[in-house]
């Protein structure tokens, strides 16, 4: 187990959850489901292990890359690195 990424929500209204995720080295989210659409957008660049109930991927991320999941997503997310990473996720409502 390791020690959880911090998530500071800076939107929180009728249409969307804003929230910065930061992932000092070897932190992870925790496993969840996600109940909303989402989109990620990475601020910094490198790699994120992504583990889910079909096993575990790492994933290259490019700063300023967006991409999208589909409510119903359920995973843990590791930063493996040697240094901070950090993300914004926005949730549609």
């Amino acid at each position: 187990m390791h020690n959880k990424a911090t998530a500071t929500v800076q939107i929180d209204n009728e249409q969307f959850r804003v929230t910065e995720w930061r992932f000092p080295p070897g932190t992870e989210t925790g496993w969840h489901r996600h109940e909303l659409d989402y989109v990620v957008v990475p601020m910094t660049t490198g790699e994120l292990q992504l583990q889910t109930n079909d096993g575990e991927s790492v994933n290259q991320l490019t700063a300023g890359q967006s991409y999208t999941r589909a409510a119903g997503s359920e995973h843990n997310v590791v930063n493996p690195g040697p240094g901070e990473f950090v993300f914004v996720e926005i949730e549609a409502k």
